[in-house]
């Protein structure tokens, strides 16, 4: 019986230890840069600078598969998967759109510039420059998946709507944590605003 506390003191010990590392590496990623314009009750406008993003289409419109996909694809590219086999630093948050077709994007560090990056050896990856825009975001804790995302999307067109918010139909789906992370997860849902 005493082997068994051990065993088990032992583990939480280990996950306590890995959850520390984890939120530490969180707080040394470069993230989105974005100002708080004004908050609401579940939700809050922003105003995000203009940024570069890499970028792939999905083949799925389900999340998880989608998001394994183009998480897979990305990573690869900025572990060294170009043609100078140059790393390139984690950002976070890991951006996918809601559309139709699905599109998951990295922020690029902001010290790169986009003629000195590395071409990519997969040809689905492209670059794009996003500018400064206006957003609603709404979070949400936990693991990601379609049910919750929709009900977080339509949580957030309903409090717009009360607000008299006008928003575009593009929304995107933002994941903070890298999937060995499993407290204190941070998740959102933003749409622009016109």
């Amino acid at each position: 019986m005493k082997t068994v506390f051990i065993t088990i003191g032992v583990g939480v010990l280990i996950f306590i230890t890995i959850q520390v590392l984890a939120t530490r590496s969180q707080n040394e990623i470069e993230t989105y840069p974005y100002e708080v314009v004004k908050n609401y009750d579940d939700f809050e406008v922003r105003k995000y600078e203009a940024s570069l993003f890499s970028s792939v289409k999905l083949n799925s419109k389900n999340y998880k598969s989608g998001s394994n996909e183009g998480f897979r694809k990305l990573a690869g590219y900025i572990f060294g998967g170009n043609d100078k086999e140059q790393k390139i630093a984690m950002t976070s948050p890991v951006a996918m759109s809601l559309d139709d077709t699905m599109t998951m994007m990295f922020m690029i560090p902001r010290n790169l510039k986009k003629e000195d990056l590395p071409k990519p050896n997969n040809s689905q990856i492209e670059f794009e420059e996003v500018p400064a825009k206006s957003v609603a975001a709404i979070r949400f804790g936990g693991w990601a998946n379609d049910k919750k995302i929709e009900k977080y999307k339509k949580q957030l067109i309903k409090s717009l709507k009360k607000e008299g918010l006008e928003f575009t139909n593009r929304f995107y789906y933002l994941g903070y944590n890298p999937p060995y992370e499993t407290v204190n997860r941070r998740n959102e849902v933003i749409v622009e605003l016109k």
